[in-house]
């Protein structure tokens, strides 16, 4: 990693550890140890975006998955997002999402939320596969429910989706209540692809969800079922594809039938994003074996 792609995410840090404060471009660009010009210059130019734009975005980000969760008040909102005004903090929100927070507030209509994707991940080298030495198994159970989601032409992983729909899908999903308060990507069975992608994202939510769908989206329903949660140790993020890699052959190695249960071939596998506090997160679809 060369110094001024660490420059930059040193500047992305920076930003993300002190989002609710009064910062400005002097304070980012001491984060890189560069000059407050010349730190500008880099942010745009590896990120396309200038650090006051992507500070902006970030808190109205924030904001908007408070007025959908918290349920506070507007004024509140804003201050916490570092806006001096809630005037100035409702002129940005409807800039940004077309939207007043009143109305947002109340509607929860699906809005494109600013995805702040991390230097690092754009530009770090790929790493060798991550030997996994502990993995954490789960078994959890999900209840009958829809899943709105947005179709690819082919695709059978992240990359390629993201060549055929574009990577700003889940901002939109993130912008909208589910049942696990996030969006889900989901390798889909034969039956229920409707000729397009076998990876998708999406969201899941309740049965008689009656919110607004996204234009370009489908909901397809999805039986109650139970799922083995593969949970990974937490990793450095810009190991996440190593991280992946190594949960992969987990499961590869691993033999549901020593708990009773083999891999239900007719419902989705699912990913969740992966966050490295956390470790990385696949949920596999199983039924109990057979006579047992």
């Amino acid at each position: 990693m060369n110094e001024h792609i660490e420059a930059v995410g040193k500047m992305q840090d920076f930003i993300d550890e002190h989002l609710n404060e009064a910062i400005d471009l002097v304070d980012i660009a001491k984060a890189a140890s560069y000059s407050p010009w010349y730190a500008r210059r880099l942010f745009i130019e590896y990120l396309g975006i200038s650090p006051a734009a992507y500070l902006r975005k970030l808190r109205l980000r924030k904001s908007a998955l408070s007025l959908r969760d918290e349920g506070k008040k507007i004024v509140e909102v804003a201050l916490e997002a570092g806006f001096e005004s809630p005037d100035g903090f409702q002129r940005a929100f409807y800039r940004e999402y077309g939207y007043n927070p009143n109305e947002y507030e109340k509607e929860v209509p699906p809005i494109k939320l600013y995805v702040p994707y991390g230097i690092k991940f754009k530009y770090v080298k790929r790493r060798k596969r991550m030997k996994t030495d502990k993995i954490f198994l789960q078994i959890i159970e999900k209840p009958q429910r829809k899943a709105i989601i947005k179709r690819g032409i082919e695709a059978r992983e992240y990359y390629s989706y993201c060549r055929e729909v574009g990577c700003d899908v889940w901002g939109i999903l993130t912008s909208m209540k589910s049942l696990d308060k996030e969006p889900v990507c989901l390798w889909l069975p034969e039956e229920y692809r409707k000729g397009g992608s076998e990876y998708v994202q999406g969201v899941e939510v309740e049965m008689d969800y009656q919110g607004m769908i996204p234009e370009g989206f489908d909901v397809i329903e999805l039986p109650k079922a139970k799922y083995l949660m593969f949970q990974g140790e937490p990793f450095a993020e810009e190991d996440f594809e190593a991280a992946i890699e190594g949960l992969w052959e987990a499961e590869k190695q691993y033999d549901p039938s020593i708990i009773g249960y083999e891999y239900d071939l007719h419902n989705p596998k699912i990913q969740l994003e992966p966050i490295g506090k956390r470790g990385y997160i696949e949920l596999l679809p199983v039924v109990e074996t057979k006579g047992l």
